[in-house]
């Protein structure tokens, strides 16, 4: 059930969304880091209330739904970053919240969610295909569904990000290097920072949106597609909307290991101390690699923290 709404996300929607959150939430803060002999910076969106970016555009479509959007509640479907962004808002604006989340969902993103009075419903993935799930309570109940990536809205909270970077670094980024579900982080960042190169970082074997840049066009994921530890990096396919942004503006997309990712999450701790997922490191893992090029006007987008202890530590010990 993926949208692609007649509305499309545009920069001076993501200049009034960056106003808007600012309201709410201070910068997070932008890191020095050497990587290579090279001087660069890492945004730590991993210290964000909610631990991940998705506080942005969970903030962003929920406040610009209309009373009556809001008295049928929103429904939304993520392994667990997305579904505390809309649970966030979902709270603070007083709208009813349901989130459909993978059974295996890492358990500290799942009582995350709940803590934040969302309801949740579970399906097991792989074996149920969790956008019917979404669509049958959305016909059900009349709630709007608010996507992950493909809503325009959604895009243009996550750009914010942009926003907060070119202020803090007093110009435009030569270039960012984001992590990558669907899209939506990436292209809001194209269109916050529209002189920037942009460089889209996934899974191996979930890189979706460098096939589709490459393809001119939505690619799905292959059968039996390689496990991965990027939980938050796993949907099946990206989005016309996302693509409409992002294919005359991103680099070649990149794919990085899980030992890339590990080295990461260790790097991060050590150099940084900043506790980072495994979805929310791939960035750094494609820069620590050398698969992106970096000099001292690049960001690496670090976008997300909700891991818990005991595989953080597995990961810590090598």
């Amino acid at each position: 059930m993926i949208r692609d709404d007649m509305r499309k996300p545009t920069r001076e929607g993501v200049l009034a969304a960056a106003a808007s959150i600012a309201e709410l939430l201070p910068p997070t803060p932008l890191l020095p880091v050497e990587i290579g002999g090279v001087r660069c910076h890492v945004k730590a969106e991993s210290l964000q209330p909610i631990g991940a970016f998705k506080i942005r555009g969970g903030w962003w479509r929920l406040s610009n739904l209309d009373d009556a959007e809001k008295a049928r509640g929103v429904v939304a479907v993520s392994s667990g970053n997305h579904a505390q962004g809309v649970a966030w808002a979902a709270r603070r604006l007083g709208i009813a919240a349901t989130i459909v989340m993978p059974r295996n969902a890492p358990k500290v993103k799942l009582d995350a969610t709940r803590a934040l009075g969302a309801d949740i419903v579970l399906y097991e993935r792989p074996g149920e295909d969790r956008d019917e799930v979404a669509a049958g309570i959305v016909a059900e109940t009349g709630a709007t569904l608010v996507h992950a990536f493909a809503d325009a809205w959604v895009i243009e909270g996550q750009g914010s990000a942009g926003v907060e970077i070119a202020a803090q670094l007093d110009r435009a980024p030569s270039r960012l290097v984001a992590c990558c579900g669907g899209g939506g982080l990436s292209a809001g960042l194209a269109l916050a920072c529209p002189d920037s190169a942009v460089h889209v970082v996934e899974p191996h074997g979930w890189d979706m949106v460098g096939q589709a840049l490459e393809a001119g066009k939505v690619v799905r994921v292959g059968a039996n597609p390689p496990s991965t530890i990027c939980d938050a990096l796993q949907p099946d396919a990206s989005a016309p909307i996302v693509l409409s942004v992002l294919q005359s503006r991103a680099e070649p997309g990149v794919a990085v290991t899980d030992d890339e990712v590990r080295a990461a999450q260790r790097f991060a701790f050590a150099q940084l101390n900043l506790v980072v997922e495994p979805g929310g490191a791939a960035a750094l893992a494609a820069a620590l690699a050398g698969k992106v090029p970096v000099d001292a006007d690049t960001v690496i987008m670090v976008t997300g923290g909700n891991t818990d202890a005991a595989s953080f530590a597995e990961t810590l010990r090598g």
